[in-house]
């Protein structure tokens, strides 16, 4: 219990000291115009209320990933705990809050296009690819696992694939129209419940007659066992595993949108940083609960080792064995709302970086179904992959977009005279981290090529990338500030 409000506070402290100290790194200019007011255009460029972005920029970015993750990576042990409190605060917030400021100076630019200005043109092309692959992919994982959990609350004539195009058209709805007439007016309604399901569970876990054990009894040691000690090594699978609640290259695609929509500067450490904090603590609580709830490290690997069970059926036995039949659907509904607030941002995300890059004006309906109906065919395209295949790609390449926008993030930071450490740092590391994984990983998920070579590689690459950039600060001191751009 201790170890959990310690984190707790630790998460909400990392925002009030570090995130204080991120935006006076940026500097931010209360009094400069943002995107939603001078380029005002009623569909994407909307001014909205500071509770109501900040609303909307959470449920964007915390979908399933920081609970399927929290769940399937606990038992990498204690420092999954870690890395969810400390990724939080010195990764995934500043990966948020950087990318999102660096938007909010470029007229509400797309990631690729930002990314693109800092490391080069060629790296924009791979961008604009990779990121809308990216979000075709969580559109189509977010499907599957959200249709899913419906069809097992309802009536067997209402199955996975009914409900795969009641979330479809949906989606459909919130990619094409203005972002305040559907997205903005259905987000506040699936963050009470969010917020709901998480305060209900830590307060089942505070007040309530279970007994939380302590995450860092028995050591820091890896808790899979056997020969999945083998297939599980904690470095790097812990760090691909826990994604979303920690560090999420996704997100950066997401904050565009809402630098869209705010009215003033000084809301981005709420609203970016922030953001990436409430979804740390949503993560933090489901690793709670998951040992909470099969009592220990030992009592998770026989749940999961069961027939049938799975990440899903734990968020289900959960809900309704903590909180009761109405509290437990409320809690599942949640849990839904997360993956369907997040499944269909990152459908429009798509839609503007194509538009972005394409020059295809977005002001007409029919403009915008031009993009979008060929982006959610991909999606359903995506949808008949086997899931567990389609989660490691996701979760891998969610976590490789963030390192482009970190060493993005870097340069930008450089070229402006700013401490560029805080995102040079996070930024080597990813690049190990990702690195080693693809290359570690087994065939056909990776290259399988051994797990010292491929750690090592990773280490080398991140290297590699160091000493360009420190080359980069060379040729950067001899330029007049003049010309380092805006």
């Amino acid at each position: 219990m201790t170890a959990f409000l310690v984190s707790l506070a630790v998460l909400v402290g990392g925002y009030i000291v570090y995130g204080a100290f991120v935006e006076k790194v940026f500097r931010i200019d209360p009094a400069r115009p943002t995107p939603a007011v001078s380029m005002a255009d009623g569909v994407d460029f909307v001014p909205m209320p500071a509770w109501k972005v900040f609303l909307i920029q959470f449920l964007n970015i915390a979908g399933l990933g920081p609970i399927f993750g929290a769940i399937m990576g606990v038992m990498y042990g204690p420092a999954a705990f870690l890395w969810i409190v400390l990724g939080t605060i010195f990764a995934g917030a500043v990966h948020d809050y950087v990318a999102g400021m660096i938007s909010l100076r470029r007229g509400g630019a797309s990631l690729p296009e930002i990314v693109g200005q800092e490391l080069g043109t060629g790296i924009k092309q791979v961008m604009r690819v990779f990121s809308v692959v990216l979000l075709i992919l969580v559109g189509g994982v977010f499907v599957v696992t959200t249709s899913g959990l419906l069809a097992s609350l309802t009536p067997e004539s209402l199955d996975a694939t009914f409900w795969a195009i009641v979330i479809f058209l949906y989606y459909l709805l919130a990619t094409m129209f203005p972002i305040d007439k559907v997205i903005g007016n259905v987000y506040p309604l699936f963050a009470a419940v969010l917020i709901f399901m998480a305060a209900a569970l830590v307060a089942v876990m505070l007040f309530g007659t279970v007994e939380m054990p302590d995450p860092f009894a028995g050591g820091m040691g890896n808790r899979y066992a056997g020969e999945l000690a083998d297939t599980h090594p904690l470095f790097p699978m812990l760090f691909i595993s826990i994604a979303c609640g920690a560090i999420s290259g996704f997100h950066a695609t997401q904050s565009p949108m809402m630098a869209r929509c705010m009215k003033n500067e000084r809301l981005a450490r709420p609203i970016f940083y922030g953001a990436m904090v409430a979804e740390g603590i949503v993560a933090l609580i489901w690793a709670a609960a998951t040992i909470t709830f099969t009592e220990g490290y030992d009592g998770l690997a026989a749940y999961m080792a069961q027939p049938g069970h799975s990440p899903s059926s734990l968020i289900h036995d959960i809900s309704t064995g903590w909180l009761g039949t109405i509290g437990g659907l409320f809690a599942i509904i949640g849990v839904i709302a997360a993956p369907v607030t997040t499944g269909d941002t990152a459908l429009r995300s798509a839609r503007l970086i194509v538009a972005d890059f394409t020059g295809f004006p977005q002001g007409k309906l029919w403009r915008r179904a031009v993009i979008s109906i060929p982006l959610f065919v991909l999606t359903f395209v995506v949808m008949t992959i086997d899931f567990n295949v389609l989660w490691r790609y996701f979760a891998w390449s969610n976590q490789t977009l963030s390192v482009f926008t970190l060493w993005a993030c870097s340069v930008y930071l450089a070229r402006h005279g700013r401490l560029y450490h805080i995102t040079l740092l996070p930024a080597m590391f990813m690049t190990v981290v990702t690195t080693s994984y693809i290359l570690v990983a087994p065939s056909p998920e990776g290259f399988g090529i051994g797990y010292d070579a491929g750690i090592w590689c990773g280490v080398a690459l991140a290297f590699l990338l160091t000493a360009c950039f420190v080359r980069y600060l060379g040729s950067l001191r001899r330029q007049p500030t003049s010309v380092r751009g805006d």
